[in-house]
């Protein structure tokens, strides 16, 4: 199989892994490349609330991890795509179990915040609220 890892350990090359996975745009890149190959302004328009900026720094970096291709089509204006390697697209899987968990689980994770008194909100907001959380 290959060497074993512990991701618990602060010196463990598998945190990059997971950072990466973990990454906050990863997971709707993936699933947005997950029928096939998307232009630029495609997967911007498909994944809401994210900045070229933020798509463009996401795309490397998952370029660069070997989980996405970017294929330059030649043309005036530039036509290039962007899909996902076989990396990439053996990702679908967990990340698809981890959706579907999510997508079960809204009631109760808005219940949950609901007691705290805190709300769900979408996005970004979420996000920063979450770690604003004591």
């Amino acid at each position: 199989m290959g060497q074993a890892y512990d991701v618990m350990s602060a010196s463990c090359p598998g945190r990059v892994v997971l950072h990466r996975i973990g990454a906050r745009w990863t997971v709707f890149v993936v699933v947005a490349l997950e029928d096939g190959p998307l232009r630029f302004t495609a997967l911007k328009t498909r994944i809401e609330g994210i900045t070229p900026k933020v798509l463009t720094e996401t795309l490397r970096a998952m370029q660069v991890d070997g989980l996405l291709e970017r294929r330059d089509l030649g043309g005036n204006p530039p036509h290039v795509e962007y899909a996902l390697t076989d990396l990439g697209r053996s990702l679908l899987g967990p990340l698809g179990a981890v959706r579907d968990w999510a997508q079960t689980h809204v009631p109760d994770i808005m219940a949950a915040r609901d007691r705290a008194g805190i709300p769900l909100q979408n996005g970004a907001q979420a996000a920063d609220l979450a770690a604003n959380i004591p």
